[in-house]
């Protein structure tokens, strides 16, 4: 769970002011009025979409920390050039969104070295033995490892479809490709995964 309110790192904001919230309001909307200046409109649309954002990076850095700071420069970038989302071409404010944040988690990879997967014991199911829950545990972080080695457009697509559970379409519109392209890279990475990981199937 995303622990930090990204919001309350933009200076200048009261609380007053990060108080007001539209929730009636969707996103289009409050994407106007943040062209207009408003911080208010700016603070629910950060509230609104924080913690989807914040659970895709992290699919990609596998670091809180850096996840918590992408996210924040997604917003802050948008913030200072909120003009850069356009209503005339008909993208919704999400998909966009994705692909602003999948470009600043791949320049942070660039930048720097792969982090080590968070091997943090996750909570128990009672019902499972403790033999079960380890080899559960040890099938999820091979998943991961073997997502995170695929090429950069099929770790993309995964994500997006499976991860975030975004619609074939949504998620070609977020990769800028056409609709057969992307089914092309889930099919080749579910292909590749399924090689990879045919000793814990």
């Amino acid at each position: 769970m995303y622990d930090r309110n990204v919001s309350s790192d933009f200076k200048g904001y009261s609380n007053e002011t990060m108080a007001t919230a539209w929730p009636e309001k969707d996103d289009h909307e409050l994407l106007a009025l943040v062209q207009g200046g408003s911080h208010p409109a700016f603070a629910e649309l950060v509230q609104r979409h924080t913690e989807r954002f914040y659970r895709l990076a992290f699919r990609y850095l596998q670091n809180k920390e850096a996840a918590e700071d992408v996210v924040q420069d997604a917003f802050l970038k948008l913030w200072e050039d909120p003009r850069k989302w356009q209503a005339d071409k008909n993208t919704k404010f999400t998909t966009w969104f994705y692909r602003v944040v999948v470009n600043l988690c791949l320049d942070w990879q660039k930048r720097k070295r792969p982090m080590a997967l968070n091997e943090e014991t996750p909570l128990i199911d009672e019902r499972e033995s403790a033999d079960q829950a380890m080899l559960r545990r040890e099938s999820e972080l091979a998943l991961e490892r073997e997502i995170t080695a695929l090429p950069e457009r099929q770790r993309t697509a995964i994500n997006l479809c499976f991860g975030e559970g975004l619609s074939n379409q949504d998620a070609a519109d977020a990769m800028g490709v056409n609709l057969k392209a992307l089914q092309s890279l889930v099919m080749r990475a579910k292909t590749t995964l399924k090689e990879r990981l045919k000793n814990y199937l």
